[in-house]
């Protein structure tokens, strides 16, 4: 089967959910509301989640206008394919499988993102150690509390002090 024919279960092509994709991740990265981007386009915010989703097919024309809205070459939108499964040569066959959306990668995520940058800020390379050292041990009190099956609060985390 052709990869224009494959389709995962939501009937949507894998290049489109890609595509779609593409784009939350920009416009997350770029920290503009749906709102935002479908104003700038002349559209509904239900027409760019519909976009994202992959529900509707984003045309040449509309393409054109999102790279010139959100700067960035068409070129873009098709970045990473092959990690996404595609084999040798350009839509080579594969049996389309439901892709993961953007929300499920951790570091597509707007809070990831927002933490980065925060953590960037910190100016002192210690200060910043050792904030990664506290959520070190955030983490690792989470999933000791976990495994024991207690409360999370089971034990404190000791928190850095500033300089």
């Amino acid at each position: 089967m052709t990869a224009s024919r494959q389709r995962d279960i939501l009937g949507r092509s894998p290049i489109d959910v890609h595509v779609g994709e593409r784009l939350r991740l920009r416009r997350t990265l770029l920290r503009m509301s749906q709102e935002k981007l479908a104003t700038a386009l002349g559209l509904t915010f239900q027409q760019v989640q519909k976009y994202e989703r992959a529900a509707n097919r984003i045309s040449a024309s509309r393409l054109y206008q999102l790279c010139r809205v959100l700067k960035v070459p068409i070129s873009f939108f098709f970045e990473e394919m092959d990690a996404e499964g595609r084999k040798a040569g350009p839509f080579a066959s594969r049996k389309a499988a439901p892709s993961a959306p953007v929300q499920d990668d951790l570091l597509r995520q707007p809070d990831t993102i927002e933490l980065v940058e925060a953590y960037y800020q910190i100016g002192s390379p210690r200060l910043r150690a050792r904030l990664l050292e506290f959520a070190r041990g955030l983490a690792d009190n989470e999933a000791n509390s976990k495994r024991r099956g207690r409360p999370r609060t089971s034990r404190p985390v000791r928190t850095p002090s500033t300089d």
